[in-house]
């Protein structure tokens, strides 16, 4: 078992400033037993939502919760979102010690409610698959192939690891999403899924999926805030300002887990994911996706101009702009595309992150840096 002492760390310190702390995350990327450890540790109670014996105790939740003490953690909250305005009367006792702990697989349920109930109150965390700082050194590629799942990454085979991810799409999308309210046919949402794997780290075209697909725009986009919202999908937004240039203002799409992305398209393999014509764009979402997990910004973009200038990933740190770009080789040579992004956009750097570990700079803003090795990189985040 791989021990997430970084998130742990995050979730003790959010339960000391805040009377309910929230993790966010999708369904079995290690958010209840995260939690379990904490509430052991801290000699908590724990109610698991989808229990009918937990939710039994729950049917006068002011009564049966403002009896208790200490740490309370509230697993699939989303389920009863009228412990809400409950959680908001408790979280307001003066001189209580009790603390909170909320875990959800869907996060607009979550940001709906405490907007409108806990505003003030609460302090979200994101938990995600494993990442590159918690397997160990020589794991990276079975990472990329089987994707962050703890039991997808843990699988004792590939084989193993394809039928867990297989039995995880279907529950995702036969019983997840119904129970989100979300009437969609499961063999439509799983025909879009997949077809929008072949748009993995391209711009958004809703057209060109709704012609495919034959539904209309504004569905296709639902679904695709849907595949968002649940945490399957990542939409990063394009940066663009006044700078003389028609610049790209529609999101990309990355898939947020590269095992999901890969079973999708039938890349259960090694050896069938080295000779696919996306494994460049595989390889650019999951060394993305890594990295924002690193070092968690507040705000991501991209930066593209319809002359063919571009920048994979745009982020800002104590009002100095950073820039990345995300190259499968091991000896990146600079661009055009790189230079004019380093002016155009004021960067105060540029790195191209490589496989590998070797760091080493090309110009004076202009560094590589090996995917193994981000020490370099997240030192000038202070992390």
């Amino acid at each position: 078992m791989i021990d997430r002492t970084q998130y742990r760390k995050q979730v003790f310190s959010a339960l000391k400033r805040s009377p309910v702390t929230a993790i966010l995350g999708p369904r079995q990327c290690g958010k209840t037993t995260l939690a379990r450890e904490i509430c052991a540790k801290e000699k908590g109670i724990f109610f698991d939502l989808e229990s009918p014996q937990d939710e039994a105790r729950l049917q006068n939740p002011q009564m049966a919760l403002g009896a208790l003490n200490g740490l309370i953690v509230l697993d699939e909250i989303q389920r009863k979102p009228d412990l809400f305005a409950v959680l908001r009367v408790l979280a307001d006792r003066r001189k209580s010690n009790t603390r909170f702990l909320l875990l959800g697989s869907a996060s607009p349920h979550l940001m709906r409610a405490a907007s409108e109930s806990l505003a003030g109150r609460i302090e979200f965390i994101e938990l995600s698959g494993f990442n590159l700082h918690e397997v160990k050194a020589g794991q990276e590629d079975q990472l990329w192939l089987r994707g962050g799942f703890p039991r997808s990454f843990l699988a004792q085979s590939n084989q193993a690891s394809v039928k867990w991810r297989e039995g995880f799409v279907r529950t995702f999308l036969e019983r997840d999403l119904p129970q989100l309210g979300l009437s969609i046919p499961a063999p439509t949402m799983r025909r879009f899924w997949t077809m929008l794997a072949h748009y993995h780290g391209q711009t958004w075209n809703a057209s060109d999926l709704s012609r495919s697909l034959g539904l209309s725009d504004h569905t296709i986009r639902r679904y695709l805030d849907i595949l968002t919202a649940t945490f399957m999908i990542r939409q990063l937004q394009p940066w663009f300002e006044n700078v003389g240039k028609r610049q790209v203002k529609a999101p990309k799409i990355y898939f947020r887990d590269s095992g999901i992305f890969h079973h999708l398209l039938s890349l259960f393999e090694e050896t069938s994911l080295s000779g696919s014509p996306r494994i460049g764009a595989s390889w650019e979402g999951f060394a993305l996706e890594g990295l924002l997990q690193l070092i968690k910004p507040n705000d991501a973009y991209f930066w593209s101009t319809f002359s063919g200038a571009e920048l994979d990933l745009l982020l800002f740190h104590d009002g100095k702009r950073i820039g990345f770009e995300f190259k499968f080789t091991e000896a990146p040579s600079p661009t055009r595309s790189m230079y004019s992004a380093l002016e155009t956009l004021n960067l105060s750097h540029l790195w191209v992150i490589t496989p590998g570990r070797k760091t080493f700079p090309i110009t004076e803003r202009i560094s590589v840096c090996g995917l193994s090795g981000l020490a370099p990189v997240l030192k000038m985040f202070n992390l």
